[in-house]
C-alpha cells in the first residue's frame, strides 16, 4: 500500500470517528493495551534481541506503555481533553450582553508521528505520541525506527488487531517504514501535525521541512538536552558520597541513553577522595552493548569532540566500542564562561561532564548561560533556598528536580516532558502525561447555535457525561452515558 493511501485511508478513518464517544474511544485505547500485554513475551522477545536491553528493562517499559494507554483512556472518558466550556447567554453581562457561547476542543485530524530509538516501546509505535494523538481523537501514521525494525512491525500488526477487535474504523492506525516515506509523511497535505523524538540535527531537519509547507502544521518535537544537577556547597559537604552514587546511577541508567541523563554536573571541588568514590560507584553499574552501532559511533564522536575541547580534563577514560564503560570529563566554571556551547553537547552513552566552581554565588549566572532543557536539577540541604538558581533553572526547563535525579519520569496527570528549544520545538506543550493529548486538539467556539445542531459535548443534556465547566462552574462527569 503506498503512503498516499495509507494517509487518504487514515483520514478517512478519522472522519468515520468523528462522532464516536469519549467511552467508545476509550475502549479503544483499552483494547489495543490488552492486545499488547497479551503478546508481551513475544514482544519483550523482539525488543531484546533488537536492542541489546536487557529483559527486566524491557517488561518494565512495556507495562509503563499499556499503564500510559488505560490511563489516557479514563481521561478520555471523562472528557477532560475537550475543555467542553458553556456561557450562556447573558444580558446583564459586566461588558455588556453576552452571546450563546460554547466551546470545544476538536482532534487535529491524521497525526504523523516518528519512533525513537532509546524506547523501543515507549516512545516508539504505541508510545506517548501515537497514545495521545488516538486519545484526542486523531487517526495516527507511525513512521518505525530502523533500530528496532521488527519489533516496531509486529507491534503495529497487534495495535491494529486490537482497534479492529474494539471496533474502530479500519486504516485508524497504520506505520510506515523508510526515510522516503517519513519526507512523505511530513509533507502530506492531510497530515495536521507530527510528533517526534530524537536528535537535534534530524528534529530542525524536520521542522524546517515542516516550516516550509504550504500549509504549516504543528511540530512536536523532542530533540535535545544535557539535563544539568547542581550541587550546592553545603549538600556537597553533607552527603557526598550520596549523590555520587546517586549521579553514578542515574548517568549510567540505560547505558546512558536516557534523554533526560544528567549529563552536567557543578560540583565545589572533586578531590582525590570525591574521584575515588565516583569511580567506585561508576565501576558497579550495568553494561551491555548500546542500542546499535549507529548510536555508538555517534557517542564516540561526541565524547572525543568534548574531551579534546581546551580547557577539560579526562578523569575517567571508558572507551568506545560497543559497550563503553562510563567516562567523565572534568572542567571549571571559567572555561565554561569561556566556552558556554559546553553545556549543550550531548554524550549520547554513558558520559557525562563535571563542572567544578569556587563559589555558589556563581552558578546563576553560569545557568544563564544554558539552553532550553527537558529537566535540571538542585541537590541542597531541606533549609536552603537557593531562590535565584531555582528562578532561572524554572525559566530553562520544563522540570526542576529537588534532591533526586532526572531519569525516571512517570506518566501522570502533572508530569511536564518539554521545555524551550532545543528540548523541545513546543515548550508548552508535554509529551508523558495526560496534558500531552491537548497537542493534538484545537478550540472551536459556536455562537448562538440551535440546540439541535451543537456537537454533543456541548448539549444542555450532557448525552456523552463529560466533565464541562458551565457560566464559570466545573462539573464532573457523570456515570452511565455514551
Amino acid at each position: 500500500m503506498t503512503l498516499e493511501t495509507i494517509v487518504r485511508t487514515a483520514h478517512e478513518a478519522f472522519v468515520a470517528a468523528t462522532d464516536v464517544s469519549p467511552r467508545q474511544r476509550a475502549g479503544w485505547l483499552t483494547a489495543v493495551a490488552d492486545t499488547l500485554d497479551g503478546a508481551a513475551d513475544e514482544l519483550v522477545e523482539l525488543a531484546r534481541a533488537e536492542s541489546h536491553l536487557p529483559e527486566p528493562r524491557l517488561r518494565g517499559e512495556l507495562t509503563r506503555t499499556t499503564f500510559q494507554l488505560r490511563l489516557l483512556a479514563e481521561e478520555t472518558a471523562a472528557g477532560h481533553h475537550l475543555d467542553a466550556t458553556i456561557d450562556h447567554a447573558d444580558p446583564d453581562w459586566g461588558m455588556g450582553p453576552r452571546p450563546d457561547l460554547r466551546r470545544v476542543n476538536v482532534p487535529l485530524g491524521v497525526v504523523g508521528v516518528f519512533g525513537a530509538s532509546n524506547f523501543p516501546f515507549a516512545f516508539s509505535v504505541m508510545g506517548g505520541d501515537s497514545a495521545s494523538a488516538l486519545a484526542a481523537g486523531c487517526a495516527v501514521v507511525h513512521k518505525i525506527h530502523e533500530a528496532h525494525g521488527r519489533l516496531g512491525e509486529r507491534t503495529a500488526e497487534l495495535v491494529v488487531t486490537g482497534l479492529a477487535r474494539a471496533g474502530a474504523p479500519e486504516g485508524l492506525f497504520a506505520a510506515v517504514t523508510g526515510q522516503e516515506a517519513g519526507e512523505a509523511l511530513v509533507d502530506h497535505p492531510l497530515v495536521k501535525a507530527v510528533g517526534f523524538t530524537g536528535s537535534t540535527r534530524v528534529g530542525r531537519i524536520l521542522l524546517d521541512r515542516i516550516a516550509a509547507r504550504p500549509e504549516p502544521i504543528p511540530f512536536y518535537g523532542e530533540l535535545g538536552s544535557t539535563n544539568p544537577v547542581f550541587v550546592t556547597e553545603r549538600a556537597w559537604a553533607a552527603r557526598r558520597q550520596e549523590i555520587l552514587e546517586g549521579y553514578a546511577g542515574s548517568l549510567t541508567l540505560g547505558m546512558g541513553q536516557f534523554c533526560t541523563k544528567p549529563g552536567v554536573l557543578f560540583v565545589p571541588d572533586l578531590d582525590e577522595t570525591a574521584t575515588a568514590s565516583l569511580t567506585e560507584a561508576l565501576g558497579g553499574t550495568p553494561r551491555f552493548p548500546m542500542l546499535s552501532e549507529r548510536l555508538a559511533e555517534g557517542y564516540g564522536s561526541a565524547v572525543r569532540e568534548v574531551a579534546t575541547t581546551e580547557g577539560v580534563e579526562t578523569l575517567l577514560d571508558g572507551g568506545g566500542g560497543e559497550a563503553p564503560d562510563p567516562t567523565v570529563l572534568v572542567t571549571t566554571v571559567e572555561e565554561i564562561r569561556r566556552r558556554p556551547e559546553l553545556l549543550g553537547e550531548e554524550m549520547f552513552g554513558p558520559a557525562g561532564l563535571v563542572v567544578r566552581y569556587g563559589s555558589e554565588s556563581d552558578l546563576p549566572a553560569v545557568a544563564e548561560l544554558l539552553e532550553g532543557q527537558l529537566t535540571a536539577t538542585v541537590q541542597g540541604e531541606d533549609d536552603e533556598r537557593p531562590e535565584d538558581l531555582l528562578r532561572v533553572l524554572a525559566a530553562r526547563a520544563g522540570r526542576v528536580i529537588w534532591n533526586g535525579w532526572p531519569t525516571g519520569v512517570t506518566v501522570s496527570y502533572a508530569q511536564q516532558h518539554g521545555g524551550p528549544y532545543p528540548a523541545t520545538t513546543a515548550s508548552g506543550t508535554t509529551s508523558v502525561g495526560t496534558a500531552a493529548v491537548r497537542r493534538f486538539v484545537r478550540p472551536v467556539a459556536y455562537q448562538d447555535f440551535p440546540a439541535d445542531r451543537l456537537p454533543p459535548p456541548l448539549r444542555e443534556d450532557n448525552p456523552w457525561g463529560i466533565a464541562r465547566r458551565v457560566d464559570g462552574v466545573w462539573t464532573a462527569p457523570t456515570e452511565g452515558a455514551a
